[in-house]
């Protein structure tokens, strides 16, 4: 039925497509057609950032900006949810057009340059979900805001949403805000780490609860880039890193129609590139610090590449808006199937 739905849908501008989507998913859920009509997965819990997920596949950030559909997309199957970018004011983003379909490569470009409502908007939805599931929130800074005063920025975001996140991602690797990745390298991520830290601090002794922190990195450094991140995330004591965002990269679609549009590139052209940078952060943090998954996930085997690789959770968006609904149940039964054949691997091998 979905892929009924997708040809009509595709056939009208990708922004438009989206809106009228999530609209009609609103007035499904009123109805209470989709828990009737979704085959939603199992239960596969796994306890991540000291949270509980009931599986581990969930929704990334970008899809609901400003958490207008929260109960909507809750009653998909996925394991936890993830809005914004919400920055402290208001912004239009990016001229359109502004996202552009790649449909043979099941792939995404998109310039949209975190087009929000801003905090108020986005925690007055919050406030008023009924969705019970785990969210999380993410928070990045304003165009208008300079780099250097940047902390600023992610301070307010952090502070507003604390009391209504289960979890916060701190975005500093969209390319659709000049200068914005600037802040992954150097003394400007420790810098940003220890206020953001401090930050979190300040909000755990005010509400009486501790909200996990994680940061959002770009699928296009280098390794010498990557073991910065990872041994500054190690010194800064944060929760969690969710590898990775869109990339720059035109090289896996190079001479498509749209190669040469500005904006991040999502969907399958990035899979090889964010499963890289997991394995490379995993081989630096281990277990010590939890790495969510995102970037070319378009079917199971996908989604187990990136728990292979050293993840501990797996968020879709672009294989999410190819496939839809399926694609959530069939990565949480790979990622099942993945556990149960290491499970029998570990009895046939017996006591060490």
């Amino acid at each position: 039925m979905y892929g009924i739905m997708r040809e009509l849908l595709f056939r009208l501008p990708p922004e438009t497509a989206h809106n009228l989507t999530l609209s009609g998913l609103d007035v499904a859920a009123r109805l209470g057609l989709l828990r009737a009509f979704i085959n939603q997965p199992d239960p596969l819990p796994v306890q991540v950032m000291g949270l509980e997920f009931p599986n581990p596949v969930g929704l990334a950030a970008g899809l609901d900006k400003n958490a207008d559909h929260l109960d909507a997309l809750g009653a998909l199957g996925f394991g936890f949810i993830e809005v914004g970018t919400v920055t402290p004011l208001a912004q239009p983003g990016n001229p359109k057009p502004r996202m552009f379909r790649l449909p043979e490569q099941q792939a995404l470009i998109n310039r949209m340059g975190f087009n929000n409502h801003g905090l108020e908007h986005l925690l007055d939805r919050v406030d008023k979900r009924r969705y019970a599931g785990v969210l999380g929130i993410n928070v990045g800074k304003n165009k208008a805001t300079p780099n250097d005063e940047s902390e600023s920025d992610y301070r307010k975001g952090i502070a507003a949403v604390y009391s209504g996140a289960d979890y916060i991602t701190v975005n500093v690797s969209s390319p659709n805000t000049p200068g914005l990745r600037d802040l992954q390298f150097g003394d400007s991520l420790k810098s940003l780490m220890q206020a953001i830290k401090d930050e979190q601090a300040r909000c755990e002794k005010q509400h009486g609860r501790y909200v996990p922190l994680a940061v959002k990195i770009a699928p296009d450094m280098e390794d010498d880039g990557i073991r910065f991140v990872a041994d500054a995330l190690k010194e800064s004591g944060l929760d969690g890193v969710i590898a990775t965002n869109t990339t720059i990269s035109r090289d896996a679609v190079a001479g498509h129609r749209h190669a040469h549009e500005a904006g991040g590139l999502s969907g399958g052209p990035v899979r090889e590139p964010s499963t890289r940078v997991i394995q490379a952060l995993y081989a630096e943090l281990g277990d010590s610090l939890p790495i969510i998954g995102v970037g070319g996930i378009t079917d199971g085997t996908s989604a187990v590449e990136k728990i292979r690789a050293g993840a501990k959770l797996v968020q879709v968006y672009t294989g999410f808006i190819y496939r839809g609904p399926a694609l959530i149940r069939e990565s949480v039964e790979a990622i099942r199937q993945l556990g149960s054949d290491a499970e029998r691997g570990r009895e046939k091998s017996g006591p060490a």
